[in-house]
């Protein structure tokens, strides 16, 4: 029996793949995070008015830096990085806003909101829309975007002990906002 090569991972192959510019790999590529990247700007930063020109400009700098992924890390680690540093960098060059002093308005659209369809849903929803920016971002990376603390540290930039403590404060946040908020929403 012969020793074999081996099999090449997803993020291997997408790493392979992009250096190669291979188009129907990016097109498989933007079908499958399009909507993950876009919903992923929204919650971010709260202006839905620019997330379309960063998902693009965010899938042109995958073109454009496709030799700089190596395929070690999952694919959307290093997409999700790409995103928030372009709409945090265009954020602080228009509005001299970082994601971590953004506050949201008391009245801004929510795509949680928008997406719910139950009551909790709401509730959760609404509770989220509650919480500083750092920690909502933490908790929809690693809840809802299954990202691990390591994964969610290469995204924000921050310490993986930070990540943690930041998941911790914002469940805590987020339980006392929906067991307070129980009769008022």
């Amino acid at each position: 029996m012969s020793i074999s090569e081996p099999a090449e991972t997803e993020a291997q192959r997408i790493a392979r793949g992009l250096r190669h510019r291979d188009l129907a790999l990016v097109e498989e590529l933007v079908e499958r995070y399009q909507y993950r990247l876009t919903r992923y700007l929204i919650y971010l930063t709260a202006r839905r008015e620019r997330v379309d020109d960063w998902v693009q400009d965010t899938w042109l700098r995958v073109l454009d830096r496709a030799s700089q992924y190596d395929g070690r890390s999952r694919f959307e680690t290093w997409l999700f990085s790409i995103a928030r540093n372009l709409a945090i960098d265009d954020l602080r060059r228009k509005e001299s806003v970082s994601i971590e002093s953004a506050d949201l308005p008391p009245d801004a659209a929510s795509p949680f909101r928008d997406a719910a369809r139950s009551q909790d849903a709401l509730r959760l929803a609404a509770a989220l829309d509650t919480i500083e920016p750092i920690y909502r971002e933490v908790l929809l990376l690693r809840f809802q975007e299954d990202l691990s603390l390591q994964e969610i540290s290469q995204v924000t930039g921050a310490p993986v002990p930070t990540v943690s403590t930041r998941i911790h404060r914002g469940l805590a946040r987020l339980r006392s906002q929906w067991e307070g908020g129980a009769n008022a929403l």
